[in-house]
């Protein structure tokens, strides 16, 4: 592998940030008519008509995939001119953005991967000749010409090589205060995390406690609780890098924070005051571990169908139903359970949230309350907090917790969430990427076939130029959409594209990892297939890629002028 001379190069420094700028005009008219010609398709009588949304699902995914990646090169455009006018627009990022918009850009005029065998082309989206010609500007042409060359990839793949020993791949763009939360959640994850993670996933066991204490003391579990109630007070961009940077390490510690993180909003936003002076303090301080439990056997995504009933008996609540897939359930303290309160009344309305204190169980006695029985599901990946199966047999819940004081709100809150969540695990994504592309990265680095480094080739530098390239493009929607959120913005459509673009891209990350790695990536020994297996769910929890594009486009749809 030899790194391309600038003369190799058609598109001047000078140019690229102009470059990029018209292109990413060109996509944005692009996506405008390829809006009006789904939204032509679904509309009957006027409006939209959820029957034709479902007949034409696949161009209506099609278009949220096609606004993700027009969302995603504005926000990388964004970040190179913020780190152009801080003077940290060097050559890596350079590439980074060049590659992304010559890639991206492509995949727009000829055909988006919404997944391994689903290609979403301009005319599945009722697009004709004249709509590609008018998005094959001058500038888009250069940009697919020229921006994602072998060369190129070659030119990044050097420098990531350079850089290997210090994993520093190109400026994120953070502001001094988030620069050193990363820092120091490096350290801890390189320090409490990494050398431990493959164990504790090959023996299937819970993450030690005493990493549980560790992440205490540094305040994951407080983060962006205020500091009224005994938490930091910090914004979702901390949230996310912290994320990122413990499921760098394994995505079962970041994962722990996200309990955490969705009792908490749920409390603070929709509590009384006295539950939040009751349980946020002791959330914030790790003294209570929370869980979700949400989903229903049978039921998935649709939460208007959950069952589960709690039935008010005098002072409590007495709850009977099945739930499933509850992550670190045993060993929490707090449950977040979603049930129907109203057995009379059908869909959302029925549902309310408690706030279910149970005792600490065991991998032995997971669940050692009356009432409450279940056990583990045996999962491929994220294991480190185990999921389980519960069954509630008039387990009782005193009406005090009764999130709100009010029944029939539980989804509403529950809603209140997801924008989080999302954000979250859109970070946690970019996390497992990053960690799979470092794997691939110093095996490529280390391997010796034929003379030399495997890192030589250009089909493996391709791999790990291209697993940058996206990782940086996922990071910085990622962030942006933290930013709406800090700055009090409805930001549903921006959580939903990062985590639907991140968690491809953890996927394809990991896949080719483990291509990099060849037999040895297919053996437990190596982490890469621990890493793989992990990736897999991403695409699944918190919204599975097709409802989130199904959500994503029906914003889209419907707040069309």
């Amino acid at each position: 592998m030899q790194a391309a001379s600038d003369s190799h190069s058609m598109i001047t420094n000078d140019e690229l940030l102009p470059l990029c700028g018209a292109g990413l005009s060109a996509a944005d008219d692009f996506l405008g008519r390829a809006r009006q010609s789904v939204r032509d398709m679904v509309l009957a009588d006027g409006k939209i008509d959820a029957g034709l949304i479902e007949g034409q699902q696949f161009a209506v995914h099609g278009l949220a995939w096609l606004a993700t990646y027009v969302e995603c090169l504005r926000q990388s455009l964004a970040w190179a001119e913020r780190l152009e006018g801080s003077g940290q627009f060097g050559v890596m990022e350079r590439l980074l953005l060049q590659l992304g918009f010559g890639g991206y850009l492509a995949e727009i005029a000829n055909g988006i991967a919404m997944s391994q065998i689903e290609v979403v082309r301009p005319s599945d989206l009722g697009l004709d000749q004249g709509d590609l010609t008018a998005l094959r500007t001058e500038a888009v042409e250069r940009l697919i010409a020229h921006g994602n060359t072998q060369a190129e990839r070659d030119r990044l793949a050097v420098l990531l090589v350079a850089a290997a020993s210090s994993a520093e791949f190109g400026a994120l763009g953070l502001d001094d205060t988030n620069a050193m939360v990363r820092e120091q959640f490096r350290r801890f994850t390189d320090d409490h995390i990494t050398k431990a993670a493959h164990g504790w996933h090959l023996r299937d066991e819970l993450i030690p406690m005493n990493v549980v204490d560790a992440m205490s003391e540094m305040g994951v579990f407080g983060l962006t609780i205020p500091e009224q109630y005994g938490g930091h007070g910090m914004g979702k961009t901390a949230m996310c890098v912290v994320s990122e940077e413990l499921c760098r390490g394994y995505i079962g510690v970041g994962s722990l924070g996200t309990r955490s993180e969705i009792a908490a909003e749920l409390i603070l936003h929709g509590g009384t005051e006295a539950q939040r002076q009751h349980w946020l303090p002791k959330i914030a301080s790790g003294e209570i571990l929370p869980t979700a439990v949400f989903t229903e056997p049978n039921v998935g995504s649709d939460l208007g169908s959950v069952g589960t009933r709690a039935i008010l008996a005098g002072d409590v609540y007495k709850v009977r139903g099945n739930k499933t897939w509850i992550t670190h359930a045993a060993r929490a303290d707090m449950m977040t359970l979603l049930a129907r309160t109203n057995p009379n009344q059908k869909g959302y309305r029925g549902l309310s949230m408690l706030l279910a204190e149970k005792p600490r169980g065991t991998v032995e006695e997971p669940f050692p309350a009356q009432g409450m029985s279940g056990g583990e599901i045996q999962v491929l990946g994220y294991r480190g907090m185990k999921e389980y199966e519960i069954a509630f047999d008039d387990f009782e819940v005193g009406a005090q917790h009764l999130l709100g004081g009010e029944e029939g709100n539980g989804f509403k809150q529950l809603m209140a969430t997801f924008e989080s969540a999302r954000i979250q695990t859109a970070a946690r994504a970019v996390g497992v990427a990053q960690n799979a592309f470092e794997l691939g990265l110093n095996y490529g680095i280390e391997r010796q076939q034929f003379g030399g480094a495997i890192v030589r080739f250009p089909r493996v530098a391709g791999k790990l130029a291209w697993m940058a390239v996206e990782i940086m493009a996922a990071r910085q929607l990622t962030y942006y959409a933290a930013r709406q959120k800090d700055q009090g913005r409805r930001c549903d459509l921006e959580a939903g594209m990062a985590k639907l673009l991140a968690a491809r891209v953890a996927w394809s990350s990991a896949d080719n990892a483990v291509q990099i790695h060849g037999g040895n990536g297919f053996s437990l020994e190596f982490p890469i297939s621990r890493v793989l297996c992990d990736a897999r769910i991403l695409n699944i929890f918190e919204g599975a890629g097709e409802i989130q594009a199904q959500v994503i486009a029906r914003r889209l749809l419907e707040s069309h002028n």
